[in-house]
């Protein structure tokens, strides 16, 4: 999640968004990068007029036409149930008692030894949470059923569900289907056979995070829809594999956007990967697609990478709870996400069972 120090400046444009505003420690690469006009529920990239037209061309308009010919529904909201309690004896991370919408910590999220394993711990629960929530997945569940075992789980592991309360985020988990590109609210909304959801699980244990989501198939899921989730799971992938100390953030960007050219998908631009750890949200923003950003990878940080990819339009369109958002064309989108340790031989992934 990235935030901003005055309200002047873009919203949030991170994997987990809102409308908090933006902090870094390079606000003005992003404040360049993306706008968020107050009372519109488009969230847009500012780039050079040459580059935008050819992005809008290859991109945004290419597959208009067959979005609006499938067969699939639009989503809509559904009903909200009331907020979830934690026992009192778990704690919670800072925000949930500040009215203050949290932003993005300054500063890399570097671990000692105990931190290392404090790390290990919560990215391991979080595995665990999400590979429980995924065989739940089948025609008929309600979302709201999903955060509801979601959140049982966590706390009765000692965890909080590091979602709930953030930024006034009402449930447990994100649960994005179809056109979802993330931060789907839980709710009355049962999935269909063919949909695909997006589930992303954060614990908070020991006084650490532990982030990750994956796309998951809802009964007969079409071809294009495996194809789009197994392509974003291999730009994940590829992209950890090239993480070491001393690389580059930019490559991560690089490594996602030329696997996904290949399949002619696009790239979500307007959400990023971050650090993560004793805070939800910390330095680097990480960039998902081509960009001269500078920053190295350091021994012992932590942070998130989640590429977002679209069949369709690339331009995010966010609904009046502040939160969802949704493919501009209703086209398909899917994502992953992995909390990484960046070790002295290259990147050991934290958010896997």
């Amino acid at each position: 999640m990235v935030g901003g120090s005055v309200v002047s400046q873009p919203k949030l444009l991170s994997s987990f968004v809102s409308n908090c505003v933006l902090h870094s420690s390079h606000p003005r690469h992003l404040h360049r990068l993306f706008r968020y006009d107050a009372g519109c529920r488009h969230v847009s990239m500012q780039l050079p007029r040459k580059f935008s037209g050819l992005t809008d061309v290859l991109f945004n308009r290419r597959n208009l036409d067959e979005s609006a010919n499938t067969k699939r529904k639009r989503l809509s909201p559904g009903k909200v149930s009331p907020r979830r309690p934690v026992p009192d004896h778990i704690p919670r991370p800072p925000y949930v008692k500040s009215k203050t919408p949290p932003g993005i910590a300054s500063g890399p999220e570097v671990h000692d030894e105990k931190g290392i394993e404090y790390m290990r711990a919560s990215g391991s629960l979080a595995a665990k949470v999400l590979e429980y929530a995924g065989t739940l997945v089948k025609p008929g569940i309600k979302t709201d059923e999903i955060d509801q075992a979601v959140h049982q789980m966590i706390i009765d592991n000692g965890a909080y569900p590091s979602p709930l309360g953030y930024g006034g985020f009402p449930k447990s988990v994100c649960t994005s289907v179809n056109e979802c590109i993330c931060h789907g609210i839980p709710d009355s909304h049962a999935l269909e056979d063919g949909d695909i959801i997006n589930i992303d699980v954060t614990v908070y244990l020991n006084g650490y995070h532990g982030d990750t989501s994956a796309t998951f198939f809802c009964g007969n899921v079409d071809d294009e829809a495996r194809n789009l989730v197994q392509v974003t799971k291999e730009c994940l992938s590829k992209a950890i594999s090239i993480c070491a100390p001393g690389v580059e953030f930019k490559k991560i960007g690089k490594t996602i956007h030329d696997h996904a050219d290949k399949y002619h998908y696009g790239v979500v631009r307007q959400f990023v990967g971050h650090g993560v750890g004793r805070v939800f949200h910390a330095d680097p923003v990480v960039l998902h697609f081509r960009n001269s950003d500078s920053g190295r990878m350091v021994l012992n940080q932590t942070f998130t990478i989640e590429p977002m990819l679209t069949i369709g339009s690339t331009n995010p369109v966010i609904w009046d709870d502040d939160w969802t958002v949704v493919t501009e064309d209703g086209s398909l989108s899917a994502q992953f996400e992995h909390t990484i340790l960046i070790t002295e031989t290259g990147a050991e992934i934290l958010t896997q069972c």
